[in-house]
C-alpha cells in the first residue's frame, strides 16, 4: 500500500525538557499528521485517529535534529484502516563545532515507532 513520508526540522519551540529534548508528544503529533494524509489519500476524508496499539520511543529528538516520518495502511476493514508509523533521525546539529554546523547522518536513528487505528465512516469515504 501507498507509504506517505514527512521531514521536518525540530525546533527550539519542540523542545519541552532540559538539555532541549523534544516531547515525545510532538512525535505522535507528526504520526498523526502523516495519519491524516493517507485518510485524504486513501479515502477522500480526514477520519479519525481511534487508538494507538503500540508506541516505543527508541533514541531522543534534539531541537535542530532534522526528522523523517512516514506511515502506511497495513490493512483494512470496511471503514477501519490499520496504519503503521516510524520516526527517524537524518540530521543532527554539531554546536560543538558551531552554532550552524549539522551533519547528515550515514545511517538514520530510528527514534520511534508505532500503530494505531484510524476510522472513516462509511458516508465519508468519497475515493471508493
Amino acid at each position: 500500500m501507498e507509504e506517505v513520508m514527512i521531514r521536518l526540522r525540530m525546533s527550539n519551540s519542540d523542545a519541552h525538557y532540559g538539555g532541549n529534548l523534544v516531547d515525545g508528544g510532538r512525535i505522535m503529533q507528526l504520526f498523526g499528521d502523516v495519519a491524516t494524509e493517507l485518510l485524504i489519500r486513501r479515502d477522500g476524508d480526514e477520519g479519525l485517529f481511534v487508538a494507538y496499539d503500540s508506541v516505543e520511543f527508541t533514541a531522543p529528538v534534539y531541537a535542530g535534529d532534522f526528522i523523517e516520518v512516514s506511515g502506511r495502511i497495513v490493512s483494512e476493514g470496511n471503514t477501519s484502516r490499520k496504519m503503521t508509523f516510524e520516526a527517524y533521525k537524518v540530521i543532527r546539529p554539531l554546536p560543538d563545532i558551531s552554532d550552524s554546523a549539522a551533519e547528515v547522518l550515514e545511517k538514520p536513528i530510528l527514534v520511534c515507532m508505532a500503530s494505531g487505528t484510524c476510522v472513516v465512516p462509511s458516508d465519508r469515504q468519497r475515493n471508493n
